[in-house]
């Protein structure tokens, strides 16, 4: 059997992280994966999530099957913060799934079951992992434009794109903190989506992975949930990986926003119905954390206060970037930065001089331009500066 298998083709972000691991050199940065990193180059565990798992390990509750939906806390706690209450969430449902991820591919399954032959656009650039989770759905997958000539939001390009986009269609945007321009939707964007929506007919789907790290929790939810006000339906996934810092815990939630109550009902039966033939039901104890701390005054303040700090480092390694840049004469580049947010930002270089990036200066980003800006220190910022002076 094994024999007729095709070869498969390696992963690109992986194969650049084993090339890093094999650097010998010092003055290397990993600036690849998209994890946030601290001061040290720490990925740490957030103060909250240490009370919190303390708190479930003193309880120590039953590792029954919690069911097909996972933790009903957790999805209660994550509807309300990502739609607030009343409103849209009267009539929105909540599954939890494995991570950000686990959602993205139960939602896309739903579209599949609810409209076979449906097509997905997604942005150009997308996070890498967009088009293979939805067309390993089954699902059509088209793009539309969205950074313009000068590293911008292309905003009329993409409209005058989704003009195309028939009734039915499934148009997925990233919440904020985009993967991987760092270019966000601008409040004016989210109100021409809406209305562009409303007029064509087609569904959204939001990706939220980063919220809090781009201008705070309130102002990154804003834009998905003024489509929950405004539309029929709405299509959620959730990520706890960077803003609760579970990366391994695998820790998401698939949200619909449904016209009515009962169709939201359906709609969870649905995702159940998928789950089950797929991991059937999700890990516990990161929903566990979550639920722990969202339901709790204390931890929630806490949480929220390291979020804060943790969305205001990158701001200022950002700022002290662009800075850099600036003193070596590449404004233009410097500009493009200033305008990007959250924990990419996106560089105006080939594969070639991403290349040069990696074998020269021992910076090592993913082929097409993206760095982790959260991967840097601030003492290792004017070496980066430099190093990417050095090859533009």
């Amino acid at each position: 059997m094994l024999e007729l298998l095709p070869p498969s083709p390696v992963d690109p972000l992986w194969a650049v992280a084993a090339e890093l691991d094999a650097d010998p050199r010092p003055e290397r940065l990993n600036l690849v994966l998209g994890v946030y990193r601290d001061e040290t180059g720490v990925t740490p565990v957030m103060s909250a999530v240490r009370q919190a798992e303390r708190l479930l390990a003193d309880r120590a509750a039953s590792k029954e099957y919690r069911g097909l939906s996972g933790n009903p806390a957790f999805n209660r706690a994550m509807a309300t913060a990502v739609l607030g209450t009343g409103g849209p969430a009267d009539r929105a449902t909540a599954v939890q799934t494995v991570a950000g991820t686990g959602a993205l591919r139960l939602l896309a399954d739903l579209v599949q079951r609810t409209r076979p032959g449906a097509t997905v656009w997604i942005s150009d650039p997308a996070y890498v992992n967009h088009r293979p989770i939805m067309e390993a759905a089954g699902l059509a997958v088209r793009t539309y434009d969205y950074v313009g000539p000068d590293g911008g939001l292309a905003l009329e390009l993409l409209l005058a794109d989704l003009d195309a986009a028939r009734p039915g269609d499934v148009v997925l945007l990233q919440g904020c903190c985009h993967n991987p321009t760092g270019v966000d939707l601008t409040p004016r964007a989210w109100q021409a989506l809406a209305e562009h929506a409303e007029r064509r007919g087609w569904i959204p789907f939001v990706d939220l992975a980063y919220h809090g790290l781009g201008d705070g929790l309130d102002a990154d939810l804003a834009g998905t949930r003024l489509l929950a006000e405004r539309l029929p339906e709405l299509l959620i996934a959730v990520s706890c990986s960077k803003n609760f810092g579970l990366y391994s815990d695998r820790t998401g939630c698939a949200i619909v926003v449904a016209a009515s109550r009962g169709s939201a009902d359906q709609a969870e039966t649905a995702l159940q119905n998928l789950a089950r033939t797929l991991y059937s039901m999700p890990p516990e104890h990161g929903a566990a954390v979550v639920a722990t701390i969202l339901d709790d005054d204390r931890l929630r303040a806490d949480w929220q206060a390291e979020l804060d700090g943790m969305r205001a480092r990158i701001t200022a390694v950002r700022t002290d970037l662009v800075a850099g840049l600036e003193a070596l004469g590449r404004e233009a580049v410097a500009r493009r930065l200033a305008r990007q947010r959250g924990m990419f930002s996106m560089l105006p270089l080939s594969p070639d001089r991403m290349l040069e990036l990696r074998t020269r200066h021992a910076v090592y980003g993913t082929s097409a331009g993206r760095i982790n800006i959260a991967g840097v220190s601030a003492h290792q910022v004017p070496y980066l500066a430099r190093a990417v002076a050095a090859v533009l």
